[in-house]
């Protein structure tokens, strides 16, 4: 039931757009609920590699370049994530009011007695709404989803490749990192002791920051003070990310039939959500 919240013909566009950039696979066809697309040659990351500081720089660079990519002109661009996410949260609304013959065949439980209530989490988009919109994080193209096995590393050539464009679009650049970097946690055993040190996230944001500037065709020095402003605004966007994937999973709960305990999930996003909020928010930059 992934075209509730998948926009297959968006993902399409996105594969022709990455692609005439050199930033993704070529697509071959699309058909009735499939695509085919270019085989890319290399390894899937795992948690090891996305460590170590000469790959983690090739995937800073890399998404550098692609948040450089600009829109075709007369393409409207903005954010997805508040439409995206209230759209989620209508979702989880309807599968909780909607009547049996609405309900998903599914045989996971609804949601247990741990997931907050829909008014709980309107409240808690709210705040995230207000509190992040006058960031200024630039929105540019975002792949939104980048976790380890969607990174390819070629040894022979020294790059990284990112597949899976099923919710990239225009998005806050500082979203698109906080998201990457709470994916260092996992996904089948989420543990965020593994979330990336303070020392590890400004060595990535510089490198991140001189492949997007000379993307861009600007001057590629960086200053500690961008490294820090950015520090700051992926530390608050990353709770967005973890707010996102904590609705995604609570919709997966209901909907998916794959065998993944996907309210653990949710519960174990949106509690570091909480965890993480006051300290993110109070976070500035001197």
């Amino acid at each position: 039931m992934t075209e509730l919240y998948v926009n297959r013909d968006l993902e399409v566009e996105m594969f022709q757009v990455l692609h005439a950039h050199g930033c993704g696979p070529q697509i071959y066809c699309s058909f009735l609920n499939g695509i085919c697309y270019e085989f890319v040659r290399g390894t899937v990351l795992d948690d090891t590699l996305l460590r170590q500081p000469s790959i983690y720089r090739l995937i800073a660079a890399e998404l550098g370049r692609i948040h450089s990519i600009q829109p075709k002109r007369g393409r409207p661009v903005e954010p997805l994530l508040w439409t995206k996410m209230s759209h989620f949260l209508t979702l989880v609304q309807s599968s909780e009011t909607g009547s049996p013959a609405q309900q998903p065949h599914s045989t996971r439980p609804t949601a247990g007695p741990d997931v907050p209530s829909v008014q709980t989490l309107s409240q808690e988009m709210e705040s995230l709404r207000r509190h992040l919109s006058h960031l200024d994080s630039p929105t540019v193209l975002c792949h939104n989803d980048l976790l380890t096995k969607n990174i390819i590393y070629s040894h022979t050539e020294g790059a990284v490749k990112f597949i899976d464009y099923e919710y990239a679009d225009y998005n806050y650049q500082a979203f698109d990192i906080g998201n990457h970097f709470n994916e260092f946690a996992g996904v089948k055993e989420v543990d965020y002791s593994l979330y990336p040190s303070r020392e590890l996230q400004s060595d990535w944001l510089t490198a991140y920051l001189e492949s997007y500037k000379q993307s861009s065709g600007q001057e590629v020095t960086v200053t500690e003070a961008e490294v820090t402003q950015l520090y700051v605004q992926v530390c608050k966007f990353s709770l967005a990310s973890n707010f996102f994937w904590g609705l995604w999973a609570i919709l997966q709960s209901r909907f998916s039939s794959i065998d993944f305990d996907f309210q653990r999930y949710a519960m174990a996003r949106l509690n570091y959500y909480f965890e993480k909020k006051e300290e993110y928010f109070r976070l500035t930059v001197c």
